[in-house]
């Protein structure tokens, strides 16, 4: 899995969701490589052009304080987006992405 594929998979993402670490991975062409896809997010070449902010891990909660400009950036920039954060952490059943059937997202 290349990390271009990761960044595609990520632009995939609209605003006013979220996807997870294992959805991109398996869009990107690898379903056990969510570590990796951690690691492209983490060494993001393009963040206003690749919105790594929409990307949470299997639970909903957000990446921690290193990435996206410290505590709070990423909840803000979802916020930004109309995603609605509490205690660190989104309600998938609300926000989460759905890339499958006719429609790529709900």
């Amino acid at each position: 899995m290349k990390y271009n594929d990761i960044y595609n998979a990520v632009k995939r993402i609209p605003a006013g969701r979220v996807a997870t670490y294992g959805q991109i991975a398996a869009l990107a062409g690898n379903p056990k490589g969510a570590r990796a896809v951690g690691n492209a997010l983490h060494n993001n070449p393009f963040p206003g052009e690749i919105p790594c902010w929409r990307v949470v891990n299997s639970k909903g909660y957000l990446s921690g304080s290193f990435a996206f400009g410290g505590i709070g950036a990423q909840a803000e920039l979802l916020k930004n987006d109309g995603v609605e954060v509490r205690d660190n952490r989104v309600d998938l059943k609300v926000y989460i992405a759905d890339f499958s059937g006719g429609s790529e997202f709900r």
